[in-house]
């Protein structure tokens, strides 16, 4: 019960009693239908998921996905805890989403408190917004890469990954991008130096991925696993309100930084990177060109970057108020939402993650799919496990 601020523990054990019946997952019945249990203990260093499927030989026919693992009761954690604490929740609730989710909280605090960031403050968060972006894109690639055998991708998007997250490094002294962000601004400037050791990186970086990519993308054995892999229809990804790469790849058209311009995006003027196919060669064709676009974003900016302050001290919240904040994180739309009494304190703070949309589109993914392909399918939708069941 995430939001039971003053739940009394039960029992000796401090646990919460529960019922005893098994779950009762969806089945289905008739000749040759057999069902696979995967999880939530994973073969993997990776988050505790349970997936059941429903397969006739090696064919899909449903695909029903079990969470829930990993709650931590966040946003209960976020209405108790000092407002010194906050942040450094928010900053760990998705723990590659670190920027996306630091951005949101601190645009709903300026949000009650009537404060603007200074220019200079939101340049630096549009910067660790893509630098994020970046370093996740290319790790998911390399990731794609991997499940399909295809090594030397692997190896080359791996490397890359580590570059950006060491770019991240530099400017913040975090490879996830904690600690850059404050309410009403940012912790640290960024010098000369740092700025022209940055672009060199990024000139370089630059020079590998659009080699890498090219050679990877015309690869036979990652098109033939990728085309024709994991199809959403675009309708489907509409009907089930997908966000993100999993929604542009289907050809919906939506990023929170051009619908709902914040900070630096306001003035970019982006263009939305969208595909068609919805399946794992569009996905992965949208990380590999957002990619590329992100990098023209962080040099841009970081040329453009000039003296000023960096942060803009924080007044009391309004009373009887609510602040929602939408950001455009790598997966898709992070969005935070904080309500308030009479005196400003909070009532209500609440999270979706972009994963809380997109983990029904991998089960439509999958559907007359081969069980062969979940890996593959599951990776080019990359879905935080944490930031669902919060």
């Amino acid at each position: 019960y995430g939001m039971r601020r003053h739940a009394e523990l039960e029992g000796s054990s401090g646990l919460s009693s529960v019922g005893s019946d098994p779950y009762p997952f969806f089945r289905v019945e008739g000749p040759g239908i057999h069902e696979v249990a995967v999880g939530p203990v994973h073969a993997g260093i990776i988050e505790p998921g349970h997936f059941r499927f429903q397969c006739q030989g090696e064919t899909i026919l449903h695909l029903e996905i079990q969470l829930g693992y990993q709650h931590r009761a966040v946003e209960a954690l976020l209405m108790r805890s000092s407002p010194t604490r906050r942040l450094a929740i928010t900053e760990t609730i998705a723990g590659d989403t670190s920027v996306a989710h630091a951005t949101a909280y601190c645009m709903v605090l300026e949000a009650l408190s009537g404060v603007t960031p200074p220019p200079l403050a939101d340049e630096i968060r549009g910067i660790g917004l893509e630098l994020e972006r970046l370093a996740n894109h290319v790790g998911d690639l390399g990731a794609l890469c991997n499940d399909v055998g295809y090594l030397p991708g692997a190896s080359w998007f791996g490397r890359l990954r580590g570059d950006f997250l060491n770019m991240s490094l530099e400017i913040c002294g975090s490879r996830f991008g904690r600690g850059l962000l404050i309410p009403g601004g940012v912790r640290s400037y960024m010098p000369g130096h740092r700025r022209e050791a940055l672009l060199r990186r990024l000139q370089i970086a630059e020079t590998d991925l659009c080699h890498i990519a090219e050679v990877t993308f015309q690869s036979p054995a990652v098109v033939s696993r990728f085309e024709g892999t994991g199809v959403v229809s675009q309708a489907l990804a509409e009907t089930l309100g997908l966000v993100g790469v999993a929604a542009r790849a289907s050809g919906c058209d939506r990023d929170v930084r051009r619908d709902h311009p914040f900070g630096v995006f306001g003035k970019l003027g982006l263009q939305t990177e969208k595909a068609s196919s919805g399946g794992v060669m569009a996905r992965a064709e949208i990380r590999r060109r957002e990619s590329e676009a992100s990098i023209q974003i962080v040099r841009q900016r970081v040329n453009a970057l000039s003296d000023g302050l960096i942060r803009t001290p924080l007044g009391p919240s309004r009373s009887h108020s609510v602040a929602v904040a939408l950001v455009e994180g790598w997966r898709g739309e992070v969005a935070h939402m904080a309500a308030t009494d009479e005196n400003g304190q909070w009532v209500l703070y609440k999270i979706v993650d972009p994963s809380f949309h997109n983990w029904p589109g991998l089960a439509m993914a999958m559907r007359g799919g081969q069980i062969s392909d979940f890996p593959l399918c599951n990776k080019s939708f990359n879905l935080s496990y944490a930031g669902h069941d919060l």
